[in-house]
């Protein structure tokens, strides 16, 4: 492995370190309808046999900014689908229409808005320690290598220093993205 290689490698992780906390945070609702809320919560369909995410169980669409729709491709999981979602401690009481699912969002009350602040704050959490194991890492790999004898102290300190300002740089990421939620969220 080369100096090169570690710092790909450690890159490629911390972005999909960020990419998840990202994503995480587009989970959580402002009182504006979006797919993402509810698209990967697992839900157990009996004559499947097995768990499967939300997408790929139906159509999940938006009729309008406060409601979300989840058409089933096969009508024999819409009870399992709104039993998923209800369950799926969200705050969202979903109502069926037939073969289609109308999940109205509710506007966001003070607590909720401030629990789901602290929901932010846990994925973004999560996401900087993922950073912070991608950097320790690239650490290890960078003193293995002048434990072999292959590079010198000087390169390997550069190298680290490299791996640090790429740790930097990840975990504001994580903190501009947590910032702007959290202000998204708090807005009334």
């Amino acid at each position: 492995m080369d100096f090169d290689t570690i710092m790909l490698e450690a890159e490629e992780l911390m972005d999909r370190a960020v990419e998840h906390a990202i994503h995480e945070f587009s989970t959580l609702h402002t009182g504006k309808a979006s797919p993402a809320m509810i698209e990967n919560i697992h839900v157990h369909v009996e004559s499947y046999g097995t768990n499967m995410a939300l997408r790929e169980l139906g159509a999940i669409t938006t009729p309008d900014l406060h409601t979300l729709q989840v058409t089933p491709w096969d009508r024999g999981t819409s009870g399992a689908v709104e039993k998923a979602i209800r369950d799926a401690n969200l705050g969202l009481n979903p109502i069926s229409r037939g073969a289609t699912i109308i999940i109205p969002i509710p506007e966001l009350s003070g607590d909720r808005r401030k629990e789901l602040v602290k929901m932010a704050t846990l994925h973004a959490e999560e996401g900087r320690i993922s950073v912070r194991q991608a950097r320790h890492h690239a650490m290890d790999q960078l003193k293995k290598l002048k434990a072999d004898g292959h590079v010198s102290e000087d390169d390997v300190k550069r190298h680290e220093k490299d791996v640090q300002d790429q740790t930097d740089s990840h975990v504001k990421r994580i903190n501009d993205a947590l910032d702007a939620k959290e202000k998204e969220l708090l807005t009334v």
